[in-house]
Parts: structure tokens; C-alpha cells; sequence
């Protein structure tokens, strides 16, 4: 197989927080946007950040958050809570996780 069939043009993918304590405290389920494929330097970014240090991997995955037209859905300033950001940012890393992981099965 030729890397050229493995490679695509980023999608973007809808992803929802949608577990009891969210939608008991908001009414309602959250959305958010990622795309589907990520460059590799972010990758390596998070596969190496410590354990110990959840910091980085914070910034970093802030950065990959977007709205349905694929815009960076958080503005400088405005902090969405933190229970909120900490569900989000388990969810983005851990679909991203699983979408590497079945593209390089193939």
C-alpha cells in the first residue's frame, strides 16, 4: 500500500459531552468540533507530555477546538468552567487517541 492511499484532507467531527452531570447542570448537552486528522507535531506533543503535568496537553488541545465551520471555538478571555474544559479535553484526546490508532491498523 502507498502512504498517498492512507492520507486525507482533514475532517472535521462533531463531538458531545453528554453524561448526567453535564446535562444535569446545563439543561442540556455540550458540542464541540475537532478535526479528524491532526499534524503529527501535535501528536508527538501529546504522547509526550508528562503525566503528572495535565498543563500542556490543556493549552494544546484548546488550540484543536472548533466550532461547526471549523473556527477555533474558544476566544482568548473567556474561560468556558473547568469541569466542563477537563470533560472536554478527555474526550477530544481520547477520540483523536482512537482515530490514530485505527488509521495506523489498517
Amino acid at each position: 500500500m502507498k502512504l498517498s492511499e492512507l492520507s486525507a484532507t482533514p475532517k472535521l467531527i462533531k463531538l458531545t459531552i453528554d453524561d448526567e452531570d453535564i446535562v444535569k447542570e446545563y439543561g442540556e448537552s455540550i458540542d464541540f468540533w475537532v478535526y479528524d486528522r491532526q499534524p503529527m507535531s501535535v501528536f508527538m506533543q501529546m504522547a509526550t507530555v508528562a503525566d503528572g503535568n495535565p498543563g500542556p496537553i490543556a493549552e494544546l488541545v484548546v488550540g484543536l477546538i472548533m466550532d461547526e465551520k471549523g473556527k477555533p471555538m474558544l476566544k482568548a478571555g473567556a474561560e468556558p468552567p473547568a469541569p466542563v474544559m477537563i470533560k472536554v479535553i478527555t474526550k477530544a484526546v481520547a477520540t483523536l487517541g482512537n482515530l490514530s490508532s485505527q488509521t495506523s491498523a489498517k
